[in-house]
């Protein structure tokens, strides 16, 4: 079995001194701003996303 991935900065202040919380799996804390979060993989899209002509993200 592999290792999860760890987040590599925080989404709140970019900081990169981040520690597994103890509030359950997949939850850090940011010692930079004090902020804890928790990350979720809530499963693939049945559609892909598809670049449209203006750069942008669309849905098909």
């Amino acid at each position: 079995m592999s290792e999860r991935a760890a987040p590599f900065y925080c989404p709140y202040c970019g900081d990169e001194d981040l520690r597994p919380s103890e509030q359950g799996h997949g939850a850090w804390e940011c010692a930079a701003c004090s902020r804890a979060f928790q990350l979720k993989f809530l499963g693939l899209l049945s559609r892909g996303l598809q670049r449209a002509d203006t750069g942008g993200d669309e849905q098909i």
